[in-house]
């Protein structure tokens, strides 16, 4: 009798199967991804103690529904690989892609498709069992008449590669009405399942990790075109500071931003080392906000020569 109550019950569409998977964005740099992953998570991605090193791939952030968990994992940039760093990035992008149950095309509503898009849209091609979404962003940014060619254009970019987009999704991730229609067409793709995290986690990125990703961030704002991959950061250490009350703790990070010719060194610094301080008032100030605790951030440039293509140097700085 039992068995009858359940299945006349699931019926009902309040019964839907609960699903849990993993989405990730790709796109070009500054297509929006890591704006439309902040808006969907809800906030600025949150550290959770208890790491499962389970997932091989940095988990950005969580979606947490009463029917669904939507995990947005990340991927670094797939670009032309010059060196051996390249290499290594594109195998761990590509093997990401297989592993995820939707990827997100990010494409930003204000630039025409270009050989970049492209570039990436051929690679999604050859994934073929996982379905892709189109997401066009920053829809803010133009008229109806611009966003009905971008959608046109992107429509037409699957066919000429031969396949078919899951969904062609425009969003604005300054306005949240479409994020969670985002998060609504994202979820009936993901497979059936239990919830594969608990109900309180956001991320499981280790902190340093993303305290040296925000000062890799800061660093490179303005100056990608000169130094496009040629700068690391490792974050040595985090001490709380001695001495201070329990309520104005303070903690102190060490970090370096390595880069691999002297000649980079004043591009970083800037003259009379006005860049290299900006650089750390910007990401100490998102790091307080990160950690939610005041922060001294020790910020030394230095050169490790060549570190893209020394495979010792690239394991010890992470990769």
């Amino acid at each position: 009798m039992g068995a009858m109550s359940v299945r006349s019950k699931s019926s009902e569409p309040s019964e839907a199967p609960h699903r849990a998977g993993f989405a990730c964005f790709v796109g070009r740099p500054n297509a929006g991804k890591s704006t439309l992953t902040n808006a969907l998570v809800g906030q600025k991605v949150a550290i959770t103690a208890n790491q499962p090193q389970t997932t091989r791939h940095t988990v950005r952030g969580i979606v947490h529904r009463p029917d669904a968990q939507l995990i947005l994992v990340d991927t670094p940039g797939l670009h032309k690989p010059r060196t051996l760093l390249g290499e290594r990035l594109n195998d761990v992008v590509r093997t990401t892609w297989a592993e995820v149950d939707v990827i997100g095309f990010c494409l930003p509503a204000n630039e025409k498709l270009g050989p970049g898009d492209r570039f990436i849209a051929k690679e999604l091609a050859s994934i073929k069992k996982t379905p892709k979404i189109a997401i066009v962003t920053k829809t803010d940014l133009v008229d109806s008449k611009r966003l009905a060619e971008q959608l046109i254009a992107i429509d037409q970019l699957g066919k000429e590669l031969g396949f078919e987009w899951a969904q062609i999704v425009p969003v604005s991730a300054v306005g949240d009405k479409q994020v969670d229609l985002l998060a609504d067409l994202i979820i009936p793709l993901l497979p059936e399942g239990p919830a594969l995290y608990p109900e309180g986690d956001l991320t499981d990125e280790p902190e340093q990790v993303m305290i040296a990703e925000l000062i890799r961030e800061a660093a490179l704002e303005g100056v990608r075109d000169e130094l496009p991959h040629s700068i690391a950061v490792v974050v040595e250490e985090m001490l709380p500071r001695e001495d201070r009350p329990a309520d104005r703790p303070l903690l102190d990070i060490h970090a370096f931003v390595y880069i691999e010719r002297p000649s980079q060194k004043g591009i970083i610094i800037g003259p009379k080392g006005k860049r290299l301080k900006e650089v750390g008032i910007k990401s100490r100030k998102q790091i307080e906000a990160l950690l939610g605790t005041p922060v001294f951030l020790d910020l030394h440039v230095k050169v490790a020569k060549d570190w893209q293509r020394d495979p010792k140097q690239l394991r010890r700085l992470g990769f």
